[in-house]
């Protein structure tokens, strides 16, 4: 995992540098990955478990923001708009690379698979807010708020 400060979402391709990145027969809903911070940090108090944001394989990490309510949703971070798809469940393989339990610790908040219906820049620092015609505007209270860390995956080698 590479941490940037802002990366291009292309609609149907996937995060530009993303190992995932324009692969053909792609699933839509590997476009993007986001995860909570407060999952992680609940890890981290609840399990003894510390996974840092670069760890957990997720392309970008919110804070305050519920991502589980957010699957069969658009919604808009800065100027891109994405689709949740289905929550993005953790994998033996995440545990084969961090720590023994963090699979355990992750069921259920591993975060969202997300799908790019409008591509653009997206920023650390960018506002998550509702998108579509009926989207109320962000408040504190609701969907708006910051990013903490955006990250993606690195593209192998000779790829």
């Amino acid at each position: 995992m590479e941490s940037r400060q802002a990366v291009e979402a292309v609609a149907g391709q996937g995060l530009a540098g993303d190992r995932y990145f324009g692969a053909a027969s792609r699933d839509r809903s590997k476009e993007v990955t986001l995860i909570e911070i407060e999952a992680l940090e609940a890890l981290g108090r609840d399990y003894d478990i510390a996974v840092g944001p670069g760890e957990n394989r997720r392309n970008i990490v919110t804070r305050g923001v519920s991502l589980n309510h957010l699957v069969g949703r658009e919604f808009r971070v800065g100027e891109v708009v994405l689709r949740g798809v289905r929550l993005c469940e953790p994998c033996s393989h995440l545990e084969s690379m961090t720590v023994k339990g963090a699979l355990r610790g992750l069921v259920h908040r591993g975060g969202l698979r997300a799908a790019i219906v409008a591509g653009g820049v997206v920023r650390v620092g960018d506002d998550i807010s509702e998108a579509g015609p009926n989207a109320q505007p962000a408040t504190r209270n609701a969907l708006e708020r910051a990013w903490t860390r955006l990250s993606f995956r690195r593209a192998p080698r000779g790829a």
